[in-house]
């Protein structure tokens, strides 16, 4: 790739992972790219991503806008461009539809904008998600979805609108890297970023949460941000043309809803007060049900109550559904790098990473 590579959302999680495996295995250029309104927070977060990088670098260039702007990417050169993670997104599932139109899907067409104007771009790899397939049921293919089967959220179906309007634009050099949720920073269980997963788990743990919707059987897709970030660069430098890649790992190697509750719970119950609270697991509650508690905590419910409710509503209707998510592209594109760790022992060392530094507010002694 002869040319710099700009990092679209380069100060958030994987934004920042992959500049850091790209400065530490490449010698290409990187121009970071960050949301900032103003240069004052602009100037922030450039020093946090240099102490993140390892310091000041001839190769860093920094750049920021704002996707609510109409040119976004004012300040890169597009003639120095010729490669382009877009990770810059909303990734909450209960994100509102009018910011995931506004962040996701019209941040990802001002960036098709942009790359357009690119005479040197070989690889642009779009950050969706392998929930774009919606409730899609059964086999999910590294094939694109043109059509929709409902989503469970707006943040589903923003990536999938985003990976279609990528995918009308025949003349870019687009690579699609669909990911799964990533629960923990490496198979140690070490957590630096709290999504909803670590939410709900907080909830168990303090016999918040006493039931859950879904199935039992339910399987469950989730990685590393390690994997995430090896799929990300591998897919960027050498993925095919127009090619899709789901950075997941597959159904044999994923655990069910059933089992990561049992799996959390064995590992709660490592806690000295925990078990002197004897909380007992989550009863499972079929779609209807859960559907008239939503609505009846929306209007009527405490805060706590709400709170745990909300935590898993914007995602509930993904934990009825069987997906056998398939990832032959990714596996045979990253060969020997490719690796699934044991899916319940990831789980149980997030657990205990996640207790013993309380979800974060407290330094965990190892």
């Amino acid at each position: 790739m002869k040319g710099a590579i700009l990092i679209t959302g380069a100060d958030g999680y994987l934004g920042s992972r992959a500049a850091r495996r790209l400065a530490e295995t490449t010698d290409v250029p990187l121009i970071l790219w960050s949301r900032a309104r103003d240069a004052a927070a602009a100037e922030a977060k450039r020093k946090a991503l240099e102490r993140a990088l390892g310091g000041p670098s001839a190769r860093f260039a920094f750049a920021h806008g704002d996707l609510e702007d109409a040119k976004p990417f004012g300040g890169v050169d597009s003639r120095a461009v010729a490669g382009i993670v877009h990770a810059a997104a909303v990734i909450r599932f209960n994100v509102e539809a009018d910011v995931a139109d506004q962040i996701n899907v019209g941040g990802a067409k001002k960036l098709m904008g942009f790359a357009e104007r690119c005479p040197a771009l070989s690889s642009l790899c779009l950050l969706s998600s392998v929930y774009a397939s919606g409730l899609r049921v059964g086999a999910i293919e590294e094939i694109p979805f043109p059509e929709a089967d409902g989503f469970a959220n707006h943040y589903e179906r923003s990536k999938w609108e985003s990976e279609n309007l990528l995918q009308a634009h025949r003349d870019l050099p687009w690579k699609i890297c669909r990911l799964a949720t990533a629960i923990a920073d490496n198979e140690s269980g070490q957590v630096t970023q709290y999504n909803a997963f670590h939410n709900t788990l907080k909830l168990f743990f303090h016999g918040l949460m006493s039931i859950v919707p879904g199935k039992p059987e339910t399987p469950l897709y989730f990685v590393t941000g390690d994997f995430a970030t090896a799929a990300v660069v591998r897919v960027l430098r050498q993925g095919a043309p127009h090619g899709i890649y789901h950075a997941c790992h597959a159904r044999g190697e994923s655990l069910t809803l059933g089992r990561l509750v049992d799996a959390a719970f064995a590992e709660f119950g490592r806690d000295d007060g925990f078990r002197a609270r004897r909380i007992l697991p989550p009863l499972f509650s079929d779609a209807e049900a859960f559907a008239l508690l939503d609505e009846g905590v929306r209007s009527f419910g405490g805060g706590i109550l709400r709170q745990s409710v909300a935590s898993v509503a914007p995602f509930a209707r993904q934990l009825f559904i069987d997906k056998d998510i398939r990832n032959d592209n990714l596996a045979a594109l990253m060969e020997i790098e490719y690796h699934a760790p044991d899916p319940e022992t990831l789980i149980r060392n997030a657990c205990a990473r996640l207790v013993a530094t309380r979800w974060g507010r407290e330094a965990a002694h190892d």
